[in-house]
């Protein structure tokens, strides 16, 4: 009986010891040229093809030289730098990833959601580096919409083509469509415009608490809105409409401090603003979609 009692217990140690030790899913392994779940991985090639670099962070420049992100997997483009060499992507993020095709995560952007393989764009063929959505998030595009209808046609800086440097970030989703406001403000300054060159419309809301303004140009501002007037997160601010511009759109600019009127983009060869891509997203907003 003793020995049958220790028996059963041996094997209740081992099943035991079994369960203790069972692998669980293993977690990502940064930097180690596998692309694996929960990471973001740049490819040399197009189509996921030839070497890849994977990361688990935020990069704002992959960096050039002997201090560069380089391609670490097998296949072609081992070893080179990570900068301006990478033809597509593969995100397996669970949230959005934005690649930014100049540093400081600026300029003409590539979004790629949760579990897509793309190539980057070929009308910029440039990757500086990228920012890493947060789950929590909303898009950038469904805050000023309340709908991810909308897009993002041109980035902070992502001017191509076209003399000048953007001072903020232009959405498009289609004329006399709702504008919301992305922040809470009071609004310091509000002119009307009109469509076309005739005049433009600017809609100043500045963030007493945190010393910052937002300012949404060429929509219709609301009837209601008034200098003085206390705006909330989410509340419908104007239309969208070309007041002073020859396209429909809604240019935002995020301008640390007290402004009452956005910097000139058009032929300013200066940024008076920084980039605005940390700020949104530690405000709720993840960069998504160009």
């Amino acid at each position: 009986m003793r020995r049958a009692m220790v028996a059963l217990l041996g094997v209740a140690l081992v099943l035991g010891g079994t369960l203790l030790v069972t692998p669980l899913a293993q977690a990502a392994t940064a930097r180690n040229g596998v692309c694996e779940d929960g990471e973001f991985c740049l490819y040399y090639n197009s189509n996921q093809q030839g070497s890849v670099s994977d990361f688990n962070g935020s990069v704002r420049d992959y960096g050039t030289g002997a201090d560069c992100y380089h391609f670490l997997g097998d296949g072609a483009g081992r070893g080179q730098c990570v900068r301006n060499n990478a033809a597509s992507v593969w995100n397996r993020r669970d949230a959005v990833v934005t690649e930014f095709a100049k540093g400081g995560w600026t300029g003409p952007i590539d979004s790629y959601t949760h579990g897509v393989k793309g190539n980057l764009s070929s009308t910029y063929n440039n990757n500086v580096g990228h920012m890493l959505g947060l789950v929590t998030n909303d898009w950038l595009e469904t805050g000023l919409y309340h709908t991810d209808a909308g897009r993002i046609t041109s980035y902070f800086d992502g001017y191509v083509n076209t003399s000048g440097r953007h001072e903020g970030i232009d959405f498009a989703r289609g004329f006399g469509v709702p504008v919301y406001s992305l922040t809470q403000g009071f609004v310091i300054r509000k002119t009307e415009g009109s469509n076309g060159s005739g005049g433009l419309s600017q809609l100043a809301i500045y963030n007493r608490d945190h010393d910052f303004t937002i300012i949404y140009l060429h929509l219709n501002p609301s009837n209601g809105l008034a200098v003085g007037e206390f705006v909330s997160r989410g509340q419908q601010v104007g239309t969208e409409e070309y007041r002073g511009a020859t396209a429909t759109h809604t240019h935002v600019e995020y301008r640390p401090g007290r402004h009452e009127s956005a910097s000139d983009s058009t032929g300013d060869p200066v940024l008076d603003n920084p980039s605005p891509s940390l700020f949104w997203r530690n405000h709720g907003y993840n960069i998504c979609c160009g």
